[in-house]
């Protein structure tokens, strides 16, 4: 079982535990999805969930928990303009830095960290997940801060099979976590991993991150935090707010 109080051993390296102190705060917010598993015209993060555009909400929730952190939302270079014309259809004013995306996430996150100016705590976080609380982000800044890496995980809650070309078994499933984001790193380590070439074999900025050698350290992710990528999540999703609304009231 994995412990999220302390720094997490991958591949045998140790992460220092290090002092948590005050950090100037990024978020790069990438959303680059053509939706195609939507089957709609429209990529997901701008459909609209409970009258606001799914991407919305991710850049609200950095701003609610910290309005000093600078967020970076980094889109296809041919969306820019519609998303400016939601930014006025929707009365969008909070502060962030549109930039041109890359043919790949990779390149997309690249692309972000050339407008991260200061040493700092980096986020990186899809758009596509609109359901990331304030609290979530608040404690992997935390994290990171301490152990220099932060990566949200949940359990797995199914029975897993692993498939080969000849047979299939079982896998313990208390042995595998499902990795959410934001991820969050401290700039030094992420802009360093970000020089690296492009390989398929990134999957998401943790495994960039492991590429240099680097630990990544694990901390609980929220169930709720889902990724949007079929008409189904978007129903699960405003199924959920609307849950969350009411208990508000």
């Amino acid at each position: 079982m994995y412990s999220f109080e302390k720094a997490t051993i991958f591949g045998g390296f140790l992460h220092k535990k290090t002092m948590n102190s005050r950090h100037k705060k990024y978020a790069i917010i990438v959303a680059g999805g053509k939706g195609t598993r939507m089957s709609s015209s429209i990529p997901k993060q701008y459909l609209i969930l409970r009258n606001k555009p799914v991407i919305l909400y991710s850049i609200e929730s950095f701003f609610i928990e910290d309005n000093t952190t600078e967020i970076i939302l980094v889109l296809p270079e041919q969306h820019i303009e519609y998303w400016k014309n939601l930014c006025v259809q929707y009365s969008i004013t909070i502060p962030h830095t549109i930039i041109a995306g890359g043919s790949e996430r990779f390149y997309s996150v690249q692309n972000g960290l050339q407008h991260v100016q200061e040493s700092g705590l980096i986020a990186v976080h899809d758009g596509v997940r609109p359901l990331v609380t304030p609290q979530l982000i608040g404690s992997g800044y935390s994290h990171a801060a301490t152990y220099g890496t932060a990566i949200p995980v949940v359990d797995s809650i199914d029975s897993l099979r692993q498939i080969t070309e000849t047979s299939h078994a079982i896998v313990d499933r208390n042995t595998i976590k499902r990795v959410q984001t934001p991820q969050i790193f401290k700039s030094e380590i992420l802009k360093t991993a970000y020089k690296l070439p492009f390989s398929s074999h990134f999957t998401d900025d943790a495994s960039v991150v492991e590429h240099t050698g680097h630990a990544i350290s694990l901390f609980q992710g929220e169930e709720h935090n889902i990724k949007i990528t079929n008409p189904h999540d978007l129903l699960y999703a405003e199924a959920l707010l609307k849950q969350a609304s009411s208990h508000t009231l």
